[in-house]
C-alpha cells in the first residue's frame, strides 16, 4: 500500500535519474533479451499459490462494488489477496465468509501500528479469524531520529504477541526509508534494520520503492541497490510487493516498465508475491489480469 507517499508525475526525472536511469533502462527486460544469456537458463517459476494481490490496487473498484471486485480476482486466479483500506462494512468473520465462498485466502494484511495494547488484541484477532499467516505495518514518516526508534521498539512488541498467536509481522518500505536523512548520514533503513527483532520481524520489500530508493540515492544500478537491500537485511524478506516502474518514475503494470522482476526473484525467492500498481495503468482489472498473467509466465 502506498498512500500517503507518491511520487509526483515525470517529477523523478528533475530529481537526476542521471546514471541510475541508465542502469535501470540497460537491467530491463527488453534489454535483458538483447543480451546473451550466459548460459543462464531459467527454469524457475513462481509458484500460483503463491501469488497474491494487494486490494490498494483495485480500491477504486472496491468503493464501486466490493462483492464484484473480489469475484473478478477470483476469476482471474487469485488464490490470495493483502486486505487493505478496512473491511467495507463487514466484520471479519463476515468477509472470512465472503472469502472463503470465492475460494481466495485474506493471507496478509496492512495495518498500521495500534495505539494500544486493546486495539492490538482486535487487530490480532481480527487476523486469525480471516485466516491470515502475515500482518504487516505500511507505512511510516518521519524526520526524526528518536520517532523511528520508537516505532522500531512498538512493533517488536507487537511482533510478539503476533507471534505468540501464531502469526508473522512485518514492515512495508517505501523509498524514503533509504533516502532521508535523520543526522550523520542515518536513514530511517539503518534504524529499523538496526532495532527490529529479527526473530520476531520480517520485511516486506516493495521492489518498485527499493528501486525509486536506489536512484534516490543516486545508484548506478537501482535494481543492485534493490538486491542489496534485500540481501543485506538481517531480517528475512518473506514478502515481495512486485510492482513495475518507467524510467521517469511512473508506476507500470507488470511487464511493460524497466524492472528486471528475473533478476530479482533470481536473488532471492520469497513465501509470497503481491501484484501492486498504485496507478493502473488502464483499470484495476486490467492492471490484475495483467499482473496474475505476467508472474505465471515469468521464468528466472
Amino acid at each position: 500500500m502506498c498512500y500517503g507517499y507518491e511520487p509526483s508525475r515525470r517529477s523523478l526525472l528533475a530529481a537526476g535519474l542521471g546514471l541510475g536511469a541508465a542502469a535501470l533502462a540497460a537491467a530491463s527486460p527488453a534489454a535483458a533479451a538483447a543480451t546473451p544469456p550466459h548460459h543462464h537458463h531459467p527454469k524457475r517459476r513462481v509458484p500460483s499459490g503463491q501469488i497474491s494481490m494487494q486490494l490498494y490496487t483495485v480500491r477504486d473498484d472496491l468503493a464501486q462494488n466490493y462483492d464484484t471486485t473480489l469475484t473478478y480476482l477470483a476469476e482471474i486466479g487469485y488464490p490470495k489477496v493483502e486486505v487493505a483500506l478496512g473491511y467495507f462494512g463487514r466484520t471479519a468473520q463476515q468477509l472470512r465468509t465472503f472469502f472463503d465462498g470465492l475460494g481466495i485466502q485474506a493471507s496478509s494484511s496492512h495495518d498500521g501500528i495500534s495505539p494500544d495494547d486493546a486495539a492490538l488484541d482486535t487487530k490480532i484477532q481480527n487476523a486469525l479469524t480471516l485466516g491470515q499467516t502475515y500482518m504487516v505495518v505500511p507505512f511510516l514518516q518521519s524526520d526524526s531520529l528518536d520517532e523511528w526508534k520508537g516505532w522500531a521498539e512498538r512493533m517488536n512488541v507487537e511482533a510478539r504477541a503476533a507471534r505468540s498467536a501464531g502469526l508473522r509481522y512485518g514492515y512495508h518500505n517505501h523509498a524514503h526509508e533509504f533516502t532521508t536523512d535523520l543526522g550523520g548520514g542515518v536513514t530511517p533503513w539503518d534504524v529499523l534494520t538496526r532495532e527490529l527483532d529479527p526473530r520476531l520481524v520480517h520485511l516486506e520489500i516493495d521492489i518498485y520503492w527499493a528501486v525509486t530508493g536506489g536512484v534516490g540515492r543516486g545508484a548506478r544500478d537501482p535494481i543492485k541497490f534493490a538486491i542489496d537491500v534485500i540481501r543485506r537485511a538481517p531480517q528475512r524478506v518473506l514478502q515481495y510487493h512486485v510492482k513495475d516502474r518507467h524510467l521517469d518514475g511512473d508506476h507500470a503494470d507488470l511487464g511493460t516498465g524497466m524492472i528486471d522482476f528475473r533478476r530479482v526473484f533470481d536473488a532471492h525467492q520469497v513465501r509470497e508475491y503481491i501484484v501492486e500498481n498504485d496507478s493502473p495503468d488502464v483499470t484495476p482489472r486490467r492492471t490484475s489480469e495483467i499482473g496474475y498473467r505476467y508472474l505465471r509466465k515469468l521464468r528466472f
